[in-house]
C-alpha cells in the first residue's frame, strides 16, 4: 500500500464510531493535519472528526508510528476527555514564552464587557497553567505505551485559552467563567484568519486547513504585530519542509448571532 492507503486504513482501524467508519477523505484530512504537526507546523491536532474516544486516537497514533508514517516524538494529550495529539518541543516552547511573558495576545470577552479587550497576557492564572502543562509534558516517558492524562486541575482551567495556546494561535481568548461561561462576541465583527496548504501523499495532493481563528475587527491594530509574528513563523517553518505545499494565508469578515468558545 502506498503512504495514502496505509492512512486510510488506520483511520478505518482505529477511529470508528459504532458502526460508522471513518470516510476517506476524512480520514486524508486526519493525515495531513497529523503530518502538519509531525512537521511543526502546528503544535497539535485537536481530534473532533467524530465521537472516538481518546483511547482510540491514541491507537491511532500508535499504529501511525508504528507504520513509520510520523515520528515517535508525538503524544495524545486527554485533556478534560478532548483528544489532542500534540507535538511536544512546538507546544513547550509556546509555552516557555508564556512563562518569560511572551506568547500570544490575551483577548478578554467575558460576558459582562460591553466589548471584547486585550487582557494582560501574563496573567498568573494562565502562567499557572502553562506551568503545569509543561510538567505533564516534561515528564513524558516517550517509551510509556499511554498518552498524557491532564487529571481534575483541568476542571478550573479556562480551556478556551488553553485551546488557544495548544493549537497555536497568535491570539487566544480568556473568559470570567466563575462569572459565565458566555461571552459578548455575539454580533461581534471578527476578522478569521484562515492557513491552508496541499498535502503531498504519493502522487496525489489533497488540500487541508491547518489554522482557522478568529480576531475581533476592534482590536486588529493591537494584534497586528502578533499577527505578523506568527505568519512569519509559519512561512519560515514551512519553508523547512517538502510534504505540505502552497501555504495560503487569507482572512475574512463575518458577523455571527452567537460564538462558542
Amino acid at each position: 500500500m502506498d503512504t495514502r492507503e496505509i492512512f486510510v486504513a488506520a483511520a478505518r482501524k482505529c477511529l470508528s464510531a459504532g458502526r460508522k467508519s471513518v470516510s476517506v477523505p476524512q480520514s486524508l484530512d486526519i493525515a495531513a493535519q497529523l503530518s502538519a504537526v509531525d512537521f511543526a507546523l502546528k503544535p497539535s491536532l485537536l481530534y473532533d472528526t467524530n465521537s472516538a474516544s481518546v483511547e482510540q486516537v491514541h491507537q491511532y497514533l500508535r499504529l501511525c508510528q508504528s507504520s513509520q508514517l510520523v515520528s515517535e516524538s508525538l503524544v495524545t494529550l486527554d485533556l478534560n476527555g478532548s483528544s489532542l495529539i500534540v507535538n511536544p518541543l512546538v507546544v513547550c516552547s509556546i509555552l516557555e514564552r508564556v512563562l518569560q511573558n511572551g506568547g500570544p495576545a490575551v483577548i478578554d470577552v467575558s460576558h459582562s464587557l460591553e466589548k471584547p479587550t486585550i487582557a494582560d497576557p501574563v496573567t498568573g492564572r494562565l502562567k499557572s497553567i502553562a506551568q503545569d502543562l509543561l510538567f505533564l509534558l516534561g515528564g513524558f516517558d516517550a517509551a510509556d505505551d499511554k498518552g498524557v492524562y491532564v487529571a481534575e486541575r483541568s476542571d478550573e482551567w479556562n480551556l478556551s485559552a488553553v485551546f488557544g495556546l495548544l493549537l497555536g494561535y497568535p491570539i487566544t481568548y480568556w473568559f470570567n467563567q466563575t462569572e459565565s461561561f458566555d461571552n459578548c462576541l455575539s454580533m461581534t465583527p471578527l476578522m478569521v484568519t484562515t492557513a491552508h496548504a496541499t498535502w503531498q501523499a504519493g502522487s496525489t495532493r489533497d488540500k487541508c486547513c491547518l489554522y482557522s481563528f478568529s480576531i475581533p475587527a476592534v482590536l486588529q491594530n493591537e494584534t497586528q504585530s502578533y499577527l505578523e509574528d506568527w505568519k512569519l513563523g509559519l512561512q519560515e517553518r514551512f519553508q523547512q519542509q517538502n510534504v505540505l505545499k502552497d501555504l495560503d494565508v487569507c482572512q475574512s469578515a463575518v458577523t455571527l448571532p452567537s460564538v462558542c468558545l
